[in-house]
Parts: structure tokens; C-alpha cells; sequence
């Protein structure tokens, strides 16, 4: 029964409480701190618990009254609402006792890079990003450029950023794997429409402690910085290519005009690249996600279509389509997409469950 499950939560809140209001907690700030935590976690399950034992408890009262003549129909009114209710509660309650992705609150390095389709794929990347920006301001979210490698005919053939915000990477994370764009080229003089494809990666930003790198395992290289990094970039050595030895993990970072600010770029993306390397080695069970989400930029291993002809973006994940490209891409709206793959993903950990 979905109750007994419920009093566990209950009854750790209260000890929590128990010890929070204790005077020997305000001498430990590290220990009063994480209990606090612990309780701040609870807070949503408990309180849908309370609820949900309140109006089951209700509906007990209620179905006596039915026995009353007076107060026989009133009571049948209340019923109905109250049982309405339960579904709705259970379903609530469900997505609370869900395990917790430990990385949903975590920043989140994305990377975008061109595939098949040379130049559209490149520009396609710029837009995409664009898409991304839109989004992140819509949600408060903070976008910090960490590389970028721009194509010669508009676009990119690479951006690497850092997102930072609230929940960045519970609803960023879906968005891993091949991308496919079909659209008519500027360049296209008989309006054939090309299919080019793209690929995202999504990693969780992780700090100093989680991953600790030997000096001994890593190979830095300084060159002079080339491209569309301006004059100014290219008079002195400040481009670094950093090579994890052990992994063959390499990361070129010359966006920056200081050699130490494209070492801490470069490295940041290092330690995200080797803490999502050793996350999907722990859960190598799963892996056919993560190579759907690192993709090869052909056009078969696709999650999602932007057909921009018809206005249409499908998640083939999940069989969705929109008739809503223009305002997804341009609007930022791409909670319309975010939704139901969050909720197709809660959906199948419930039945997995078994709740």
C-alpha cells in the first residue's frame, strides 16, 4: 500500500526535526548543515504524504456519513470530490519517491559540433546555440563560451559553453545525440532541400574534488592561436592543447588572449569530459545511451528532425512532432519539447518501479 511506503519519510523528517532543535546541533555547522539538507529534501514527499493520509482519512469519515439520512447526499457530493483526488495525489507522489538523477542540479557543459552537411551543418550549429541562448534566458540561466571554432561560410564547426543555473542539467540533459536539419542552403540555386546533421553533447560541470587530475597524466602544449581570434589573439603563444595521457582525452582551447585563461577553460572541460567518462563506465550497462548521445554526425543516428520547410521539429525518441519550429527555435520555447521528454522518462522509471 502506497501509505506504508510514505511513513519512512514521515517519521525521518520528524527525527530530523528532532535533531535540528537540539542544542548540541549549533555547535557542528557541518553536521547542522547537512541535516538541513537531508529535511530540505523531504519537505515535498512529506508534505504530499500528509495530504494524502489526510484525505483518505477523510474519505473514511465521510463514507460513515453515509449512514446518516440527514446527511446522506451532502456526503456522496463529498465523496466524489475526495476521491477524485487520490489518483491525482498517487500520481504526485510517485514522481517524488522516484530515485534523483544526483546530477540534475549540477551546471552543464554542452557541446555542439558540425557532422554531414559541411557548411549547413556548421550553420546549423550556430543556430541551434542561439536556440539554446534563447532558452537559457527564459529560464535566468547564466551561458559562458568556453571554445569555439567558426566555419569559414557562417556558423561553427564547434562551441563548447558552460550553462549555469537552476536545474540546468535536469532538462538539458535529453538534448545528447545527433540533431538532423533539413532545409533549403542560401546557396542552394534550385531549392533542393539538404539534410545535414549535427551532434550535442551534454556533460555535468563537476569541481575540483570530484575529479583530481595528476600533473604527471597530462601533456600541454602552447601555440600561437589561429582563426577569427582577432590580431591581438595571434601575436603571442596563448592557444593551449591539453592531452589526458592515460584517457587520450585532448581538449585545444584558444578562444581566450591568456594563456592561464584557456589552461582553466580547457581544463574545466577536461574534468567534466573525464567525470562523464567514468559515470558512464560505472553505468556501462547503459551504455547504448550515452553513444545515442555522443552520436558520429551521420545522418542515420538521429534523435531529433528540424524540417524547416514544413515548420516541423520531431523527437523521434518519443514520436513527437510540432508544427512549431520557427516559434521553438526563435522563442526559445523549447520546454514544448523538455515536457513530455521529462515526462516520458519519469513515466518509464514508475513502471520500472513498480509503483
Amino acid at each position: 500500500m502506497l501509505a506504508d511506503k510514505l511513513t519512512p519519510f514521515i517519521n525521518r523528517y520528524n527525527e530530523l526535526s528532532r535533531l535540528l532543535s537540539s542544542p548540541d546541533i549549533t555547535s557542528d555547522i557541518k553536521r547542522m548543515t547537512d541535516l538541513s539538507k537531508e529535511q530540505s529534501s523531504l519537505e515535498k514527499i512529506v508534505e504530499k504524504a500528509h495530504e494524502y493520509k489526510s484525505v483518505i482519512s477523510q474519505i473514511i469519515d465521510t463514507k460513515e456519513m453515509l449512514y446518516d439520512s440527514e446527511m446522506a447526499e451532502m456526503a456522496k457530493e463529498e465523496l466524489k470530490e475526495l476521491e477524485l483526488r487520490i489518483p491525482l495525489l498517487e500520481d504526485d507522489i510517485k514522481l517524488l519517491l522516484l530515485p534523483k538523477d544526483p546530477n540534475d542540479d549540477r551546471n552543464i557543459i554542452v557541446e555542439l559540433r558540425a557532422g554531414a552537411g559541411g557548411d549547413e551543418a556548421a550553420i546549423f550549429v550556430g543556430n541551434l546555440f542561439e536556440a539554446y541562448t534563447r532558452y537559457a534566458d527564459l529560464k535566468g540561466w547564466k551561458i559562458e563560451i568556453m571554445s569555439t571554432s567558426p566555419s569559414d561560410a557562417g556558423g561553427f564547426k564547434e562551441v563548447i559553453a558552460l550553462i549555469r543555473g537552476d536545474q540546468v542539467y535536469s532538462r538539458l540533459k535529453y538534448e545528447g545525440g545527433t540533431h538532423r536539419v533539413q532545409r533549403v542552403p542560401a546557396t542552394e540555386s534550385q531549392g533542393r532541400v539538404h539534410t545535414s546533421a549535427i551532434t550535442v553533447a551534454v556533460m555535468a560541470e563537476v569541481d575540483d574534488v570530484e575529479i583530481q587530475i595528476s600533473e604527471s597524466d597530462l601533456k600541454i602544449d602552447v601555440m600561437r592561436s589561429s582563426g577569427c581570434g582577432g590580431q591581438s589573439v595571434n601575436t603571442t603563444d596563448s592557444a593551449v592543447r591539453i592531452t589526458h595521457l592515460p584517457t587520450g582525452l585532448v581538449v585545444t582551447n584558444q578562444d581566450q588572449k591568456s594563456q592561464h585563461k584557456n589552461k582553466e577553460k580547457a581544463m574545466k572541460v577536461l574534468k567534466a569530459r573525464l567525470y562523464d567518462l567514468e559515470m558512464q563506465e560505472a553505468l556501462a550497462k547503459d551504455s547504448a545511451n550515452r553513444s545515442a548521445q555522443v552520436g558520429t554526425g551521420d545522418r542515420s543516428g538521429r534523435i531529433r528532425t528540424y524540417n524547416y520547410p514544413q515548420n516541423r521539429i520531431s523527437d523521434h525518441r518519443i514520436g513527437l512532432t510540432l508544427y512549431r519550429l520557427a516559434e521553438i527555435m526563435q522563442g526559445g520555447l523549447m520546454d514544448e519539447i523538455v515536457e513530455p521528454l521529462i515526462a516520458d522518462h519519469q513515466a518509464k522509471i514508475v513502471e520500472a518501479a513498480g509503483l
